[in-house]
């Protein structure tokens, strides 16, 4: 028995597995994109052509692929011509439709040559609803045959079917029209809606807070200059009379100088001068009026010693001092009476709640608001209000917001300096107040009510 080798497949036969190959990477597509990139580009396997153009009509309809590129860019000239011709042709066509210059929609034709071969095929791509997704625009420089066209058309079957697969489900609104159609079942949706509606929950406010020193001591700058040294840490713990910080003194120096020259210079003037009262009458005019320089030159130098005492800072009660980074103050020029640290006492802390001026309600002196931590997901402090701002002022973060602090109650005491969120307590209000309190107030600003 003779073995022959096998003989390659016939055309039809080929064709055949293409077709078939094609419908398979159509279905293993990961997304609608690498869909697009396999009609455009591997369905050459199956047709010659020079150019392909994918057409989807999402949204308002746009060019999501062609041949030869990764990727589309909607404001190159050659798309921005593809766009009203794939558009027109979706609207003309809903069968296959071979194309040339001459019937090309409108005035497109003029510019055929210079965009496309001289023929094209359009296929539109449907689903199994005979919904438009959109359309195939393959071109070359010779006509489609009928065979051609026939391979093609059942291969877009299998493309749009693919496509079908990417389109978002139905949305929450169309859900909620087929559960409100008449009948049993929407009669108990709005009783349940309007009972849902009429609970009452209490209304609250979520606002960033923070936990302050209550009754810090303020350590300002004492006159102009530069701080040279920060003593103390942040949150450090300091001693009465622990120095915390210095000014530069080089400036201060020099005029210390300054005026030592001059008192001793008035000085000596004042010496000669009264030498010379002993023998002379205008001497004593003289001395007195060089005592009078004198005594001027003795204020200042006792002056520039006052403020050379003065360039190191020191605590004036014990605390902890509460201010940013060293590396922030450091060379910084500060003017006198500015502020640089705090001294807080860690055992008396309080909270400061920020309620932004787009979510006030009505608090009460004495209401309980909650702290939470944003470092401790699992605590909570409980603080009771002492005192609401009756204007809005600016926060850190740009944001008008009404100040609210709150003591803790006994035997609580934060961390200084702890930073979370504080829910603040309102009145009772129908859940439907409170689900559409925000949209509410939009609504009432935007139209003026």
């Amino acid at each position: 028995m003779n073995l022959q080798p096998p003989q390659p497949p016939a055309p039809a036969v080929g064709a055949l597995l293409t077709l078939v190959q094609l419908e398979r990477r159509a279905r293993e597509a990961a997304s609608a994109e690498a869909l697009g990139f396999v009609m455009v580009n591997e369905t050459l396997s199956l047709v010659p052509y020079r150019q392909a153009v994918y057409w989807s009509s999402a949204g308002l309809g746009h060019v999501a692929a062609v041949s030869g590129l990764p990727q589309t860019d909607p404001n190159a000239p050659y798309l921005q011509w593809l766009a009203p011709l794939c558009r027109a042709l979706q609207k003309q066509h809903s069968a296959p439709a071979p194309l040339e210059a001459a019937s090309a929609p409108g005035d497109l034709g003029e510019d055929w040559a210079d965009w496309l071969p001289a023929q094209a095929l359009w296929l539109p791509l449907t689903d199994r609803a005979g919904q438009p997704e959109g359309g195939l625009l393959f071109a070359r420089d010779t006509p489609f045959s009928e065979h051609e066209q026939a391979v093609l058309l059942e291969l877009a079957h299998a493309y749009g079917h693919a496509l079908a697969a990417f389109r978002p489900g139905a949305s929450p609104l169309q859900k909620l029209k087929r559960a409100l159609r008449p009948g049993k079942l929407q009669k108990r949706l709005l009783i349940g809606l309007a009972v849902v509606c009429l609970i009452p929950v209490r209304l609250t406010v979520l606002a960033p807070a923070e936990v302050a020193p209550r009754e810090p001591f303020l350590v300002r700058a004492p006159l102009d200059g530069v701080i040279e040294r920060i003593f103390v840490a942040p949150s450090q713990p300091v001693a009465a009379g622990a120095p915390l910080f210095s000014l530069d003194t080089t400036t201060l120096q020099s005029r210390r100088a300054v005026a030592q020259r001059a008192y001793d210079t008035a000085l000596e003037e004042y010496r000669q001068s009264a030498q010379l009262a002993v023998t002379e009458d205008d001497g004593r005019l003289k001395m007195a009026q060089s005592r009078g320089e004198l005594d001027q030159r003795a204020l200042e130098l006792e002056y520039t010693a006052e403020q050379l005492d003065r360039v190191q800072v020191k605590a004036e009660r014990a605390g902890v001092a509460v201010f940013g980074d060293v590396n922030d103050w450091q060379g910084k020029a500060v003017a006198i009476g500015e502020k640089v640290m705090l001294l807080a006492d860690p055992a008396k802390v309080e909270l400061l709640a920020q309620m932004p001026v787009a979510e006030q309600i009505r608090l009460k002196v004495g209401d309980t608001i909650t702290l939470y931590p944003n470092a401790s997901p699992t605590e909570s402090y409980a603080a009771r209000i002492v005192s609401v701002a009756y204007a809005a002022a600016e926060t850190d973060e740009g944001v008008l917001a009404y100040r609210v602090r709150a003591q803790f109650q006994d035997g609580e005491h934060p961390r200084l300096g702890l930073r979370g969120t504080a829910r603040l307590p309102g009145g009772w209000v129908p859940f439907v107040y409170y689900a559409l309190r925000r949209p509410f107030t939009l609504a009432r600003q935007w139209l003026g009510w």
